[in-house]
């Protein structure tokens, strides 16, 4: 099955690659955050 728009579908890739992103960083600006997900990966050991 060929693509009829491949540069629409790299294009949506692309931005939904930079929308995870921009959230993944967005959740480092908290503080709390990082704390808990140390906790949380500390508690695995």
């Amino acid at each position: 099955m060929k693509h009829r728009h491949p540069r629409l579908t790299q294009a949506l890739r692309y931005g939904g690659v930079v929308a995870v992103l921009l959230a993944v960083f967005s959740l480092y600006t908290r503080p709390n955050f990082l704390v808990t997900l140390s906790n949380q990966i500390w508690a695995c050991f």
